[in-house]
């Protein structure tokens, strides 16, 4: 089965993008981890305990949502693939040629 040609418009974002985004995303997250931890250790009762299950959690759902790939694209339903036809030649071609071509010496 014949693989269907990448366009231009179609290539995902930049490397450089993906790793500033994937940055921004676990810093956000090891912040919110960090309020936990200080929230754990200056609140008393039930809610302590939902703090340090934030802060002992956090770490892992980071980094999956960190490494998170697939459809989070916003402008990926934008593009619209174009796509060339594929350019063909018989064999007639080459045979015209070479007798045009003629003996070379």
């Amino acid at each position: 089965m014949a693989k269907a040609a990448q366009s231009v418009t179609s290539v995902d974002v930049s490397p450089d993008e993906d790793r500033r985004g994937r940055i921004l995303r676990y810093t956000i997250a090891m912040s919110i981890r960090f309020v936990c931890v200080i929230l754990a250790v200056l609140v008393h009762g039930w809610l302590m305990w939902v703090f340090f299950a934030g802060a002992i959690l956090l770490p892992y759902f980071a980094v999956v949502i960190a490494n998170a790939q697939g459809a989070g694209s916003k402008n990926k339903s934008s593009h619209t693939a174009v796509v060339a036809k594929p350019l063909t030649i018989d064999a007639s071609a080459f045979m015209d040629a070479a007798k045009n071509q003629g003996p070379t010496e």
